[in-house]
């Protein structure tokens, strides 16, 4: 698929968007209500190849339980893990935790908003950098998630997929669509257009603002390049779910290895120690004795 590289009227684009935004937005979001740095790196990471409707239970209790970046800084390790369970990834969790320390220890507890220092934080990449400088500081810069990635790619670059676009203009064209003023609210209108109007599947082209000058729809909506795929394999079959497995098993205290293998379907257990170092490699469990494992004091 090759991308046109017609420019649409930005103005008039950012307009129409934000009248949109206005009526059908979701403003009540409660990440939304808030500038706090912290309060916003919670939400993000949180985030990260998770719901919405699955983050929400876990946010308010995790501001609940630690409000600050200090609060964070001083949990246990064991204490951050137990509270994540149910959201996934748990390295996460923990690099959560590393990035309340960084902010505490290297930079008196103030957030670090120097470009440099920003990426440096752990946990945090240029997405999330870019997210926390939108969404807390409004500056004029292109939050790239994957809903706002595919608005781009079809209203602008008229592919039906931001995989069959080159990373560069595609971070060009969002670049250009931002405005110099209300960069959060137009970052935040765009992520929503793509959640719920201009989706993967079955986009509602009728009840988008931007159809009259989207450069896909003018190209007949072309379905995304067919590409050969490897079978999907279970989800039961990969590390991932016995890493995750044996990580919710020491929420509930220290167990041995042989309580460990005995949660494992019985073609992951001839894996188990390689499972174990991995885990104590990411800071995940701790060995305890011999044989024996829990998470990270």
């Amino acid at each position: 698929m090759t991308a046109t590289s017609a420019t649409p009227d930005a103005p008039a684009a950012r307009e129409a968007l934000a009248a949109w935004y206005a009526v059908n937005g979701r403003h009540g979001l409660p990440w939304r209500q808030t500038r706090d740095p912290y309060a916003v790196l919670v939400s993000e990471v949180m985030l990260q190849q998770t719901q919405v409707e699955r983050v929400l239970p876990y946010y308010r209790a995790w501001l609940e339980r630690w409000p600050t970046f200090d609060a964070l800084a001083a949990a246990a390790p064991a204490d951050v893990i137990t509270a994540w369970r149910g959201l996934g990834y748990n390295r996460r969790a923990l690099a959560l935790r590393a990035a309340a320390r960084a902010v505490v220890e290297r930079h008196g507890g103030s957030f670090p908003w120097e470009p440099q220092e920003l990426l440096a934080l752990p946990g945090v990449g240029p997405y999330t950098a870019a997210a926390l400088r939108a969404f807390v500081r409004d500056e004029p810069v292109a939050v790239l998630d994957t809903n706002i990635a595919r608005v781009v790619t079809r209203f602008v670059l008229g592919a039906p997929s931001h995989r069959e676009v080159p990373a560069a203009p595609l971070h060009a064209a969002a670049a250009a669509l931002v405005p110099p003023a209300g960069a959060r609210d137009h970052n935040l209108a765009l992520m929503d257009l793509g959640a719920l109007v201009c989706t993967a599947r079955n986009p509602d082209c009728g009840g988008c603002p931007l159809a009259p000058a989207c450069a896909w729809r003018a190209a007949g909506c072309p379905p995304p390049e067919a590409s050969a795929r490897r079978p999907a394999v279970r989800f039961e079959a990969t590390a991932r779910f016995a890493r995750g497995r044996l990580v919710d098993r020491l929420r509930s205290g220290p167990a041995d290895e042989a309580e460990l293998a005995a949660i494992l379907p019985e073609s992951h257990r001839p894996r188990l120690a390689e499972y174990l170092a991995a885990l104590e490699a990411e800071g995940l469990v701790a060995q305890i004795g011999a044989g024996a494992w829990a998470l990270p004091a």
